[in-house]
């Protein structure tokens, strides 16, 4: 079983209940490296499913292989589909029946109509990644003014929204990216400060950044390769949150001796497979403490990056861009008109 949240204009959760391999999404939705597991059978989304979304008018659907039997036979939509897991390769769009929701079931048509074509966009890049850092810092993080955040990855969707995030929080956002255009784009952000972990050691760039005190929160959605480093530059009693294992889950070392030596904490996340009263939860705090700063008029605006945006035909080619990590934000997919 799959609960995807979505956010409407009132910003209401609106859990869903759906057979495994479908998700019902907004008419223009984002991409997340999860997205690219799911797709290549590697998991990433927590119980039941794949997760990955695809859509057509205002109502989305995934499939794999043969189509699921609660289809109606009229109303149809298109849909991203693979027959197998795999590569990019293996996604095409197809034409398939609009699920017809029971009990229990919703079918999620988010209105935009208050909204122009360009402030739709960038709204459809807000639900899942920023909800995701705002849950990582606050349900989880419990981070306080002053606060030092280490975020990996920094220039991904999650990360650009963690360090604004960070900033309305009044602590201080320090990032990992891999490229110089990267680190830019998360200086532009409000990053306080972002290594180059490709060729320097980010953990002792961490600590001379903080004097040698190191960081209260790091934010790791890499796992088990950076494991050494990250207790390196973490604080005494410092969170090392764990919400990603891009590079595997598996740490060869004295993990536990060293953690114990700095009575830090590990916490893991994953939004996804959270029950609906958690997403709810979620949705009403983000809604009341961050929303209103997309709106502008306070000192302090957020403001979603997109990266590119690709029509739902070209799906596979924004995987590939995806998976070799040179997107600066998120991938918005835009969906056909309705017919």
């Amino acid at each position: 079983m799959v609960r995807c949240t979505s956010i409407s204009d009132s910003a209401q959760v609106c859990p869903t209940k759906v057979k495994p391999n479908l998700a019902l999404f907004h008419p223009l939705t984002c991409w997340g490296i999860a997205d690219c597991k799911g797709r290549a059978g590697r998991g990433g989304t927590g119980r039941g499913g794949t997760g990955i979304r695809l859509c057509s008018g205002g109502d989305a659907g995934f499939g794999v292989g043969e189509r699921p039997s609660f289809f109606q036979e009229k109303d149809k939509m298109l849909a991203a589909y693979f027959d197998c897991p795999g590569g990019p390769e293996n996604l095409y769009v197809k034409q398939v029946m609009k699920p017809h929701p029971g009990e229990g079931e919703v079918l999620v048509k988010v209105s935009a109509s208050a909204l122009n074509r360009a402030d739709l966009l960038q709204a459809a890049a807000i639900p899942e990644a920023w909800l995701t850092a705002f849950q990582l810092l606050h349900f989880v993080g419990k981070v306080q003014k002053d606060e030092r955040v280490l975020i990996h990855a920094g220039a991904s969707g999650v990360g650009m929204a963690a360090i604004q995030l960070v900033r309305l929080a009044k602590a201080i956002p320090i990032v990992t990216a891999g490229t110089q255009e990267k680190l830019k784009a998360t200086a532009k952000a409000g990053a306080a400060a972002g290594f180059n972990y490709k060729n320097e050691d980010f953990s002792e760039k961490v600590l001379a950044f903080t004097q040698g005190s190191g960081v209260d929160i790091i934010l790791d959605c890499v796992g088990g390769s950076y494991w050494e480093k990250n207790l390196n530059c973490l604080s005494t009693d410092g969170r090392w949150i764990i919400y990603g294992l891009l590079s595997g889950g598996e740490v060869h070392g004295d993990l536990l001796a060293r953690l114990l030596s700095k009575r830090a904490s590990i916490h893991t996340s994953l939004l996804r497979s959270r029950d609906k009263e958690y997403k709810e939860r979620l949705v009403k705090a983000f809604t009341e403490d961050a929303l209103p700063y997309f709106s502008g008029g306070s000192s302090l605006h957020l403001q979603p990056f997109v990266d590119s945006v690709c029509p739902l035909h070209e799906i596979a080619e924004a995987h590939r861009i995806m998976e070799e990590n040179k997107n600066i934000g998120k991938i918005v997919i835009k969906m056909p008109a309705s017919s």
